[in-house]
């Protein structure tokens, strides 16, 4: 049997590994020049935007904020079937933000560009599980994430930090220094406010140093320290904290400082001493865990994991590592560096799709995107095949390794799935060339060979999706 041309299958592994599944036609365009194909994509302006009537965060939250007092009215009147339209007006932002997110991602040229920006969505994750995120969880990725993926990693840091869904989700807004002016006051004693050691854990363990980055209980407890009053700005009513005056309010829905909550006094964290210095002390922790080895350590090793392997080459991590350290936490030299990495380009597709990754390079083979013609039925799909929108079971994102995804049910799942999607995908185009376009020289002969077997197109669309090249990349 003759191998498949080195170019032919770099071709593929740009389209399919770095990308989210082929387009027709873009593996050919990636021909020439795989790795030029991608770094073509690399621009400092970030990633591309989701369209719709999205709402920022600020609208978003006042909205929210509106339909929550119309919920506790209606619970109070026991109004079920209006309560039940409610509640479901909540979860339709969630679930509109993640079909705009598809569209972009099964119709983007740019598919290296918008995996970046997903990988970094994950590591920053927010969950609209707690009900105060969901109308933002969109937001947060479009205002904090999609603009800086090729800046410094600071910059995406420091913005991920304070953007008022990190804030809800890890319960910062309402955290109060002990002896700050709001905690040591006779109101912020009743109310019971206190510090919240949430955010300053998370951004240590999973956002920077890593779980094994040699940090303390005590510079947990440091960090969230200098991190009281970062808050966000509310409405009457709203999530922003207790303890606090009129005229600390803000335009709701906002970040917000709220120096009576803050915890004075100089911190000391992984060894080095922060001044007493408002809201810049914490901002000067997260810019000294930014350029930390073990962040640039950690940061490495996730990439390697999601784009190459669940127990990635050490020489990978290596490189991305020294990329890292030498740049200043340049993201777009980390990301021509992990394409210039031989590890990357090995033929091996060691990665397992997540149900998100299958669906959109699904609906790439072919451009029938049914599912996101109906928002409430994407969401559907993607809740049945085990990864709800916007809704990480942890602060630790999706999980990112074939065990978590490739179970018997996930299977089966997939296979109805695909079986429906086959019906759908057989009114357009010939399997037998799909199969060629979507896969290119990583098509096996012994799967091009069930697909051109196949009693009916339907089945050879099902058995393409199904195929082990298809749900590997």
């Amino acid at each position: 049997m003759a191998l498949p041309n080195p170019s032919d299958l770099d071709a593929a592994i740009a389209a399919t590994r770095f990308g989210l599944g082929a387009r027709p036609g873009e593996i050919e365009a990636a021909r020439a020049d795989p790795r030029g194909f991608l770094k073509a994509q690399i621009r400092p302006e970030g990633a591309d935007q989701p369209q719709g009537d999205l709402g920022n965060s600020a609208r978003n939250l006042t909205v929210f904020e509106s339909l929550r007092k119309e919920r506790k009215e209606l619970k109070a009147e026991d109004a079920a079937a209006e309560l039940k339209q409610v509640q479901g007006q909540i979860r339709e932002m969630a679930i509109e933000e993640m079909a705009a997110r598809g569209r972009l991602a099964a119709a983007t040229p740019a598919a290296f560009r918008e995996r970046w920006t997903l990988f970094w969505a994950n590591h920053f994750t927010v969950s609209a599980a707690k009900g105060v995120v969901a109308p933002i969880a969109g937001a947060f990725e479009r205002e904090a994430i999609r603009p800086y993926v090729f800046s410094r990693f600071e910059t995406l840091l420091l913005a991920s930090s304070q953007h008022p869904a990190m804030l809800l989700y890890l319960d910062q807004a309402p955290s109060v220094g002990p002896n700050s002016r709001a905690g040591a006051s006779a109101q912020g004693q009743r109310r019971g406010v206190g510090l919240n050691e949430n955010l300053a854990r998370e951004i240590m363990e999973l956002h920077t140093v890593g779980v094994d980055g040699g940090y303390s209980q005590a510079d947990v407890t440091e960090f969230a320290r200098a991190l009281t009053g970062w808050s966000v700005a509310r409405g009457q009513g709203g999530a922003g904290g207790g303890g606090f005056r009129s005229q600390d309010r803000g335009q709701p829905g906002t970040f917000m400082f709220r120096p009576l909550a803050h915890e004075p006094g100089v911190r000391r964290v992984l060894g080095r001493t922060y001044a007493q210095d408002g809201q810049l002390q914490a901002w000067t922790v997260l810019k000294d865990l930014a350029a930390n080895r073990a962040t640039a350590r950690h940061i490495a090793r996730k990439l390697a994991i999601h784009f190459v392997a669940d127990d990635p080459p050490p020489a990978l991590v290596e490189r991305l590592q020294q990329s890292y350290l030498s740049s200043g936490g340049r993201l777009d030299r980390l990301a021509e560096t992990l394409i210039d990495s031989p590890e990357a380009w090995s033929p091996t597709a060691a990665k397992f799709k997540t149900p998100y990754e299958f669906l959109v390079s699904s609906w790439r083979v072919s451009g029938a995107t049914p599912d996101l013609d109906n928002p409430r039925k994407f969401a559907g799909s993607m809740t049945a095949l085990g990864q709800r929108p916007f809704s990480a079971p942890s602060p630790k994102g999706w999980a990112d390794d074939a065990a978590e995804w490739a179970s018997p049910d996930g299977l089966v799942k997939r296979m109805a799935w695909s079986e429906a999607a086959g019906k759908v995908m057989a009114q357009g185009m010939d399997p037998v060339q799909a199969a060629q376009s979507a896969l290119g020289a990583r098509l096996s002969p012994e799967s091009a060979t069930a697909i051109a077997r196949a009693e009916t197109r339907p089945e050879a669309f099902a058995v393409l999706l199904m195929s082990p090249e298809f749900q590997r990349r």
